[in-house]
């Protein structure tokens, strides 16, 4: 074990320093949604409150084990069946930037969309700043491969010194096809390459959406619509491989759910959503396959190793 005096700033959990309020509009109901991103204590992770809901009723932790809907978006829910939906862009945002501990305030069932990006929400943790906390940074550390196939896709979770994404998506789709991307994942890194990454979808999927009163507030503002093989935004995409990087960005915030930083690899092949989560629950229960251990200490060791 490490003295106190050998702990650094970043080895310790953070919150945010002060509650910052946002409006955007929902993806899915259309609905206008105020949210306001509050400072919580250590070890309490992310946990959403529906203020438009009785109060008995509208605290709903963002846990792997409190997933109830990977259709379209991630969606956590209580016992009581309070949702909140389309979490995964802000949980990833608050997570890669280091703030691991937050309550998230909403008057509606889901988390504005924003521009369909994590940007929005990066520049709302850097504009209200982080406030360092007195536990320590937990790690899972991944000890042996785990991996979930359900027919042609699949995800796996491997060891490995820090912590990154080999992801790999395949359409049908001229302006998508093959797309693959082999990243290491930090703050700088996230902010800069991937939380800009937008959204996506096609316009026969948005027309059968709207049959089923689903995506109501999607728009050429807050999403990459395809039709006919070509991108309909008029400015186009923000990154030639745009599509990988958005599904890498979802993989971050369905992985943040752990309420533990990863160290390993995460592999995905045309992955999304339910994959991510099913991975997620395989491992908990896999208890062979990983150990906790506080952050600053795996460095150490990791670092000792290496001379």
């Amino acid at each position: 074990m490490l003295s106190n005096s050998e702990y650094v700033a970043s080895d310790y959990q953070h919150t945010l320093k002060n509650s910052i309020t946002i409006i955007g509009r929902g993806l899915h109901s259309g609905l206008q949604v105020i949210m306001t991103l509050m400072p919580a204590e250590a070890n309490s992770g992310y946990v959403f409150m529906r203020r438009d809901v009785m109060p008995l009723r509208a605290q709903v932790p963002a846990r792997w084990n409190t997933v109830v809907d990977t259709r379209l978006s991630t969606t956590v829910a209580n016992a009581f069946g309070t949702r909140v939906s389309t979490i995964e862009h802000l949980l990833a945002a608050l997570s890669v930037c280091g703030v691991h501990n937050a309550r998230i305030v909403v008057d509606a069932p889901e988390v504005p969309i924003m521009d369909g990006s994590a940007a929005p929400f990066v520049d709302l943790v850097k504009k209200v700043g982080r406030q360092q906390q007195t536990a320590l940074i937990q790690a899972l550390v991944i000890d042996k491969p785990l991996e979930i196939h359900e027919h042609n896709k699949c995800v796996s979770l491997v060891p490995a010194d820090e912590f990154s994404v080999d992801m790999s998506i395949d359409f049908d789709d001229h302006v998508i096809g093959r797309q693959s991307m082999n990243i290491k994942v930090n703050e700088e890194i996230f902010s800069q390459q991937l939380a800009p990454a937008r959204t996506f979808g096609f316009q026969e999927q948005l027309d059968t959406l709207h049959k089923l009163d689903l995506a109501r507030g999607g728009a050429l503002n807050n999403a990459i619509l395809i039709r006919n093989n070509k991108v309909v935004n008029e400015e186009g995409l923000r990154f030639e491989d745009e599509f990988v990087r958005h599904k890498i960005l979802d993989t971050l915030g369905d992985i943040s759910l752990l309420g533990a930083s990863i160290v390993g690899k995460f592999i995905g092949r045309r992955s999304g959503h339910h994959l991510n989560n099913q991975l997620l629950r395989s491992l908990m229960n896999n208890v062979d396959c990983w150990h906790y251990a506080p952050l600053a200490q795996h460095r150490r060791q990791n670092r000792s190793m290496q001379w």
